[in-house]
């Protein structure tokens, strides 16, 4: 029996257990290093609101994930305050440097950060899969900026872009959001075209992820060039003659590396519908974030796997 106060005499009590550590409990949150190379995000295509609005939920993202990391975007074509160019952030970046190790020298036993001697940035290109032209644009800027910058590899191939691409056709109606559920999506596709850019070298890396999406989907997917002339006509011709009668098409792209226009011209040369490019999908944020820290050597809490 117990009393108003609590249990009575000689009755069990329940006392709380220490937490103890181990795999259930929440790791403690990574924060980015002192001095840590900022990463700067290279973005392509012309610069405009959209494409700002875009590159800034990435770099949005990557710093949730990592707290206190310097983050910046650069535009390869850009020019001016509002836009500025990748040479131009980089240059910024690496003036901020100097003043942050001028002020430690004034500073008595002021330690020198583990990253003092490293790159002072870590430029990530914005782009699902490899365009040489592009990257030789990047490499160009880097060069011309005279910093000591570090160039990552594109963002793919990887599974959280076949999620992504899944997602974006399912928004479109043309794939299931979940093909273990017990429903139909009648426009749903038998057939996908994964359109990139960047020719044919772009074309055999985005086939790695189709075949990503391919297992998630159950149905054939083939790899195109947009700037490649004939390129999606033929996937579309090779998927219908295997038998595929409603085919769609997926663009494997964030979207400003793509000249306006194009995505909609392709898919009527397909004559098939179209989902949206990936956009600010979260995954494109953690992906660029892993770019840079693999670069660093810095294990993240929910790194993506390395491909």
């Amino acid at each position: 029996m117990s009393t108003p106060t609590g249990p009575a005499p000689g009755l069990p009590v329940r006392m709380p257990r220490p937490r103890q550590p181990g795999r259930h409990r929440k790791p403690e949150p990574v924060a980015a290093p002192e001095g840590a190379p900022a990463l700067v995000l290279a973005v392509p295509g012309n610069p405009g609101y959209d494409t700002r609005s875009l590159a800034e939920e990435a770099v949005s993202i990557a710093r949730s994930e990592l707290p206190g990391l310097d983050a910046h975007i650069g535009y390869i074509d850009g020019g001016d305050e509002e836009f500025p160019s990748l040479e131009a952030v980089l240059t910024r970046a690496a003036a901020a440097r100097t003043a942050r190790a001028a002020a430690r020298q004034e500073q008595e036993g002021a330690e020198r950060p583990a990253y003092d001697d490293g790159p002072v940035a870590v430029v990530v290109p914005l782009l699902a899969g490899p365009d040489s032209a592009l990257m030789r644009r990047i490499r160009q800027a880097v060069m011309d900026s005279r910093t000591a910058a570090e160039l990552t590899d594109v963002l793919g191939p990887h599974p959280l872009l076949a999620e992504a691409l899944h997602v974006r056709l399912s928004e479109a109606g043309l794939a299931r959001a979940d093909r273990a559920r017990l429903f139909t999506v009648a426009t749903a596709a038998d057939g996908i075209i994964l359109a990139t850019v960047g020719g044919e070298e772009a074309v055999q890396a985005a086939g790695i992820t189709g075949m990503l999406l391919a297992a998630r989907l159950a149905v054939p997917v083939l790899a195109a060039a947009l700037d490649v002339d004939g390129s999606v006509a033929r996937a579309a011709e090779q998927l219908r003659g295997s038998g595929s009668v409603q085919l769609a098409l997926a663009p494997y792209l964030i979207g400003p590396e793509v000249a306006d226009g194009l995505l909609k011209a392709a898919a009527d040369e397909a004559e098939c519908p179209s989902s949206e490019a990936l956009g600010a999908y979260p995954a494109i944020g953690k992906l660029a974030l892993s770019k840079y820290a693999t670069a660093l050597g810095i294990t993240l809490q929910s790194q993506p796997p390395a491909r």
